[in-house]
């Protein structure tokens, strides 16, 4: 039997009443439970609001209306669906919330149809959204329900009812049902405000008489016609007061690693170090005291197999520039995933991408793709040294994993020829006459010291190769070369590129790429489409909402707080530098990093030893981190300990 719920209540912050609101066509109980009537598969229909005098009005209006009516906890939501459950029966559920007006029938099937079809716990449309704000349909099983019940704890989890299994979908078993039309998800058709009363009294305006419930293509049609009634509700976000509960809710939680020690101990069977990334190991996390495993993502949070969750600091070693599952990001992967992934033959989206980088990157007269940085710095290095005819390099930090690039590094050159060793210096330790090029990292050079590569690479005959892997496009459109006028011959961009998905770029003036058909670089999957595609996604994207300028703010504003809360504390040995970007951390020695990244872990943040923003970090997201970090430097102060097995080894990206 499936029985859907429509919760609902009278007290609303913004919009007290809201749920029994004149729309001009009935009240919005009455919308809700008009399409949820209209619902072939569903059985019975219960709207369940509080115990509470406030919403006595809402029990009568059932009465009046002859609809079953469940009434329990105001603040306890999950625990007021087990009452509906325990009273009425049922074996599958369907969540509706009162002040979702113009919730289409059709789609509520659809996602009841999608759970059955894939025996899913849970189903929803929401996870992650694709739908207008206001299209929200949530369908579980008993069981689900019966667990989250059970073992929920925290207030977010009881008041938001189906929070608990997201955060534990490593537990159960998930689908989510996708908006076959793209862009709807910036639309909010919620009733929430007294905005958004205006919007939707103004839509229904518009729409014909209707003995039925409107599909969302009638309210698109309305919006299509007069464009201009979608600001009048602009100015809110979406589930932006669940965030702000969120946050004193993550900061407190109880924290368990359990699961993911257990990961650890199994992978570790199949997978030296249990991993593929040396930053992403136990090396980095003190083992019992931080997370080892996530299980997925959503916006600025990660979550791990714990079910703990985390304002996500680390951001995948910084790819997640726009945050996990950008719409934008995603859709554009989602329709390339329909015309294929990997071809026969060069497809016309490598043009496209690389026109675009042309256009923001000074030197990017030509481009090259890869898959990580260590492709691309290697074969700018390659390149370097057939255009040069000379064999020596100078190394200025970490560029790869390649022989080339690891040579001098004492921890991991292990397995490097010795020969390759004898060709990387450092400054001073070679002529600069015998060198076929010069890599560094602009992050960590002034305007001047840019400047000076520049003309000792003129004068003495080398290439000058940017390596703007993690400052491209995070520290402006065109990276640091553009910001401080400097075009160096050759620049290695990915990490920010495509938002998480797997790509690289090699680009450089003309009068060297076109010398690249006479090296060996060449890889099966260099032209990947999804990757592709998300590149040209997220960097238009990050040019429309002005993203590295965004980064930058909340950059100084986290900046200012870390730092005035490490002096207020008089904490020795933890220092914050850099760009407000990226902002760097410098330990002392390793037991207060282990120490560190343990106690933020335990506040809700996931950090190792930079503060990787993201656009999906909003002032609730700031605020946690600020007020984690302070906790943790109070915690430090007062003779915090570990817990866990220290950290180990060097940082290596």
């Amino acid at each position: 039997m499936i029985t859907a719920i429509i919760q609902a209540r009278m007290g609303s912050t913004r919009l007290p009443g809201k749920v029994l609101a004149d729309l001009g066509d009935g009240c919005s109980l009455h919308w809700m439970y008009r399409a949820a009537y209209a619902v072939p598969s569903i059985d019975r229909i219960i709207i369940a609001t509080s115990d509470r005098p406030t919403d006595d009005k809402i029990a009568n209006w059932c009465l009046d209306n002859r609809v079953q009516c469940y009434r329990g906890s105001e603040i306890d939501v999950l625990d007021r669906f087990m009452g509906v459950a325990g009273t009425h029966g049922g074996d599958i559920f369907v969540r509706l919330t009162g002040d979702c007006p113009f919730i289409d029938p059709r789609i509520i099937e659809e996602v009841i149809r999608l759970r059955d079809a894939r025996d899913a716990d849970y189903a929803t449309n929401t996870n992650p959204p694709t739908y207008p704000d206001g299209l929200d349909v949530e369908v579980f099983t008993l069981g689900a329900l019966q667990q989250a019940h059970k073992e929920a704890t925290r207030a977010t989890d009881r008041d938001c009812v189906t929070r608990f299994i997201i955060r534990n979908s490593h537990r159960f078993h998930l689908a989510n049902l996708v908006c076959p039309l793209p862009s709807l998800v910036h639309e909010r058709w919620v009733l929430d405000s007294p905005e958004d009363l205006e919007f939707i009294r103004e839509v229904v305006g518009r729409l014909p008489g209707l003995v039925r419930a409107p599909s969302y293509l009638d309210i698109l049609s309305v919006l299509d016609r007069e464009p201009y009634l979608r600001k009048i509700n602009a100015k809110y976000s979406r589930n932006e007061r669940f965030y702000d509960a969120l946050t004193e809710d993550i900061l407190h939680a109880p924290r368990t690693y359990n699961n993911s020690r257990a990961w650890l101990k199994a992978a570790e069977k199949h997978i030296p170090l249990g991993t593929q990334t040396f930053s992403k190991s136990r090396l980095m996390f003190p083992v019992g005291a931080s997370p080892l495993f996530l299980s997925h993502g959503d916006g600025g949070y990660c979550f791990d197999v714990d079910g703990n969750d985390y304002v996500d600091c680390v951001g995948a070693l910084l790819p997640n520039i726009l945050g996990y599952r950008d719409s934008d990001v995603d859709a554009a992967v989602r329709a390339q995933l329909d015309r294929g992934t990997s071809f026969s033959l060069a497809t016309p989206q490598e043009l496209i991408l690389a026109k675009l980088l042309s256009a923001y990157i000074p030197s990017a007269e030509m481009v090259r793709f890869g898959k990580n940085g260590s492709d691309v710095t290697s074969a700018a290095i390659r390149l370097a040294r057939h255009i040069t005819g000379k064999d020596e390099i100078f190394v200025g930090g970490y560029h790869g994993w390649h022989d080339w690039s690891i040579a001098q590094d004492p921890i991991r050159n292990n397995g490097v020829p010795k020969a390759v060793r004898n060709l990387t210096f450092k400054e001073g330790e070679s002529s600069m006459q015998n060198w076929a090029a010069a890599i560094m990292e602009p992050e960590f050079l002034t305007r001047e010291q840019m400047q000076k590569w520049r003309k000792l690479a003129d004068d003495c005959g080398f290439l000058l190769i940017f390596d703007e892997i993690i400052t491209g496009f995070r520290f402006g459109m065109g990276g640091l070369q553009k910001v401080h006028g400097v075009t160096p011959d050759l620049s290695c961009f990915g990490k920010s590129m495509a938002n998480g998905m797997p790509i690289s770029a090699l680009v450089g003036l003309e009068k060297y790429m076109k010398h690249m058909p006479e090296i060996s670089y060449s890889g099966t999957f260099f032209g990947e489409a999804l990757s592709i595609a998300a590149a040209i996604a997220t960097i238009h994207k990050l040019e429309s909402e002005n993203v590295p300028v965004y980064l930058e703010d909340i950059g100084l504003k986290l900046e200012v707080g870390l730092n005035r809360s490490i002096a207020n504390h008089k904490i020795k040995g933890i220092d914050i530098y850099g760009h407000a970007s990226l902002l760097r951390i410098k330990y002392g020695d390793k037991h207060i990093q282990s120490l560190f990244v343990q106690e933020m872990a335990k506040r809700g943040v996931l950090i190792i030893n930079s503060i990787n923003t993201c656009f999906a970090h909003k002032e609730p997201q700031i605020r946690h981190i600020l007020s984690a970090f302070d906790k943790t430097m109070e915690a430090i102060a007062n003779g915090a300990q570990l817990y866990g097995e220290p950290i180990k080894g060097k940082p290596v990206r």
